[in-house]
C-alpha cells in the first residue's frame, strides 16, 4: 500500500444513553433456571460451568468449584503426561495440581461427552461448552481443550441504534477469544424475539446453539441448522436461503473462498447476512486473498498521465473492485470496545493511502451509557481520538430515522 495520510473526519452520532429495560428482561429469562448469573457493567452473564466441571477428574472439579476466579475461567487444558492447567481471562495459565494427567482420566472425560465430529469437537447437550480433542496417530485422544461457554446478554446494546434501522449485512472481525461467537448468538436472539424476524443460524460445530438437536435457549426464537462438516458450510448457507425463506442468516467463522462466494450470493438475494471472520483489523483483511472479496475485493488500475498527476499518485494504483458484501464491518478490539467501519469508505481510503475515520463505540464504566466518538483509524491496529480536534457538529442518533447512514446500503 501507499503511504498513509489523514482523511478529514466525517460527522458521527452523538453519544447516547440506552434504556436497559429490554436488556434486563431478556437476561432474566436466561437466568431463571438456577444457573449462576452475574450483571457486570451492563452485561449479564449466565454461567453453566457446573456441567463442564462434572466432566473433570474429581480433584480438579473440587478445586475449580471453590476457585476465587471461577467466574473468569476461560478453558481447562488436559494433556497426557502433563499437569492440568486452567486459563483465566487476562491472566497466565495456572497449574491445578502436581500430578500429571493420566490416560484413564482422559478416556473418562471423553466418554462422558457427545460424539466428536470430523473437526474433533464435542459438547454437552443443553450447554454451550466446547471440548476439542488432540489425537495421536492411531486416533486415540491424548489431549482435551475444555472451553467454557457462557450466555452473555448486553453487548448488542453497543449497536442497537442501527441494528433495526439499517438492514445491511454486518461482518464482525476480531482475534480468537475476543467474543465474536458470543455477540452473534445474542444478535440471533434479539433479531428473532425483539425484531420478529425470520432468523436462521448456521451452526458448524454446535458452538452457537450448543450440543444436541434442541438449540440452546440463548438463541431465542431463531432457528438453527446444523452443518455436518466444515467443507459443507457454504452449501448449507445456500440451502438455508432456498429452503427456509430467512430474512437474516447468521454464520460463524467465514474462512474459505467458497464461503465468501456464498456470502455474496446470499447478500445479492436480499437476505441480511451477519457473520464473523478472524483478523485483527480491516487493513489485515485487505491482505487476505481468501476473504478480501467480502469487503469489495482489490484490483490494480492503470491511470493516464493526467489522471495520475491530478491524484498525485503513481500510474498503477489499487482500487476497490466492486461493492462490499458487508456494507458494515465491526472490529472487536475487546468485549466493550468496538470500531464500526463504513466498509466501502474505509477500504477506499486505505487503498488511496488515507487514514479512514471510524466510530469507536464503548461503554462508560460508571454510567453504563454507550459512548460513540470519531477516531482516526491506524493500520497498525491503534486509533486516536479525533472528535475533539474536528469539533464537527454531530447529527441525531440513527434510531430516530429509518434511513441508513451515508455510505451504508440496505440489502
Amino acid at each position: 500500500m501507499q503511504s498513509i495520510r489523514a482523511q478529514p473526519p466525517p460527522a458521527f452520532h452523538r453519544p447516547y444513553s440506552l434504556s436497559r429495560r429490554s436488556h434486563h428482561q431478556s437476561a432474566a429469562s436466561l437466568c431463571d433456571d438456577g444457573a449462576d448469573c452475574t450483571d457486570d457493567g451492563g452485561v449479564s452473564v449466565r454461567d453453566d460451568i457446573g456441567a463442564l466441571l462434572r466432566v473433570m477428574p474429581p480433584d480438579i472439579r473440587g478445586l475449580l468449584e471453590e476457585h476465587p476466579q471461577r467466574s473468569s475461567l476461560v478453558e481447562i487444558v488436559l494433556d497426557l503426561g502433563r499437569r492440568p492447567e486452567a486459563r483465566f481471562a487476562g491472566q497466565r495459565a495456572e497449574s491445578l495440581r502436581e500430578e500429571e494427567v493420566t490416560l484413564e482420566e482422559l478416556e473418562a472425560a471423553a466418554s462422558s461427552l457427545g460424539d466428536f465430529g470430523g473437526d474433533n469437537r464435542a459438547g454437552i447437550a443443553g450447554t454451550l461448552h466446547r471440548f476439542s480433542a488432540i489425537r495421536n496417530r492411531r486416533g486415540k485422544v491424548v489431549g482435551l481443550t475444555c472451553r467454557v461457554g457462557r450466555v452473555v446478554s448486553g453487548h448488542v446494546e453497543l449497536i442497537r441504534d442501527f441494528l433495526f434501522a439499517d438492514s445491511s449485512s454486518v461482518l464482525f472481525l476480531g482475534a480468537p477469544g475476543v467474543g465474536k461467537t458470543t455477540v452473534i448468538r445474542e444478535l440471533a436472539r434479539v433479531l428473532a424475539d425483539e425484531g420478529r424476524q425470520r432468523v436462521v443460524v448456521l451452526d458448524t460445530s454446535n458452538e452457537i446453539g450448543g450440543d444436541g438437536d434442541v438449540p440452546h435457549p440463548a438463541l431465542g426464537g431463531a432457528r438453527r441448522m446444523q452443518v455436518p462438516s466444515l467443507e459443507a458450510q457454504h452449501l448449507t448457507m445456500i440451502q438455508a436461503v432456498q429452503n427456509h425463506m430467512p430474512q437474516v442468516i447468521i454464520v460463524d467463522e467465514v474462512g474459505t473462498e467458497e464461503e465468501a462466494l456464498a456470502c455474496r450470493t446470499i447478500a445479492e438475494r436480499g437476505v441480511r447476512l451477519i457473520a464473523t471472520a478472524h483478523g485483527r483489523t480491516l487493513a489485515d483483511l485487505l491482505k487476505n486473498p481468501t476473504l478480501v472479496d467480502l469487503v469489495g475485493g482489490i484490483q490494480s488500475v492503470t491511470l493516464g498521465d493526467d489522471e495520475a498527476r491530478s491524484r498525485g499518485t503513481q500510474k498503477s494504483v489499487l482500487e476497490r473492485q466492486g461493492s462490499a458484501t458487508f456494507p458494515t464491518l465491526i472490529e472487536l478490539r475487546d468485549r466493550n470496545t468496538w470500531l464500526v467501519h463504513d466498509t466501502e469508505l474505509s477500504v477506499d481510503a486505505l487503498l488511496a493511502g488515507r487514514l479512514p475515520v471510524v466510530e469507536v463505540r464503548s461503554r462508560d464504566a460508571t454510567s453504563q451509557k454507550v459512548v460513540i466518538s470519531a477516531a482516526q483509524f491506524d493500520v497498525g491496529g491503534q486509533f486516536a481520538d479525533s472528535a475533539r480536534a474536528s469539533q464537527a457538529p454531530l447529527p441525531p442518533p440513527l434510531a430516530t430515522s429509518a434511513a441508513p447512514r451515508k455510505g451504508r446500503k440496505g440489502r
